[in-house]
């Protein structure tokens, strides 16, 4: 069972332990159901509210007949970040995303790869936290780190090992 940490700088697939309102069971390893009982003809609306984003990088939609190709067939370095929909700290980082992209348009590549979608591609990888970032040069990787960071951070860091590779 996957569970998002408190601190939300990443995500674990390792399994939590849960606490029950009426009692602590160290030995489970799942939450116990949750269920609402509503009376007939009651709609349950959304108590999240949901927030409107406009994107201001286009992404550039490509089709490879698998990940190796989009490796290989890269001109640039490609930053692929690893994340899923539920990930809170993942979600956290579209807009830095964003602003990396920009900033380092001509320079790398940005991919994103769902791990629920794509489990074969984060198993081959070792992908155990979200997000995860890895930088690939001529097919290979060549810089891993896991968690949310700042743009300036994410940046510097994609510079860096961009600059060690060559």
């Amino acid at each position: 069972m996957a569970a998002c940490s408190t601190a939300l700088s990443s995500c674990s697939f390792r399994p939590s332990i849960c606490i029950d309102a009426h009692s602590i069971r160290s030995s489970s390893l799942r939450c116990p159901p949750f269920h609402h009982r509503f009376p007939s003809g009651f709609r349950r609306l959304s108590t999240i509210p949901q927030r409107r984003t406009s994107l201001r990088v286009q992404a550039k939609k490509q089709t490879f007949s698998s990940f190796d190709e989009l490796l290989e067939k890269s001109d640039k370095p490609v930053l692929v970040d690893f994340y899923a929909t539920w990930c809170g700290p993942c979600q956290l980082m579209v807009p830095i995303l964003e602003k990396v992209s920009e900033a380092l348009k001509g320079k790398v590549q940005v991919v994103k790869i769902d791990t629920e979608k794509y489990t074969q591609i984060a198993g081959r990888y070792k992908i155990e936290a979200l997000p995860t970032f890895i930088i690939f040069r001529d097919g290979k990787p060549c810089d891993r780190f896991e968690g949310a960071m700042p743009a300036e951070q994410l940046i510097q860091r994609v510079e860096n090992a961009i600059s060690v590779s060559k």
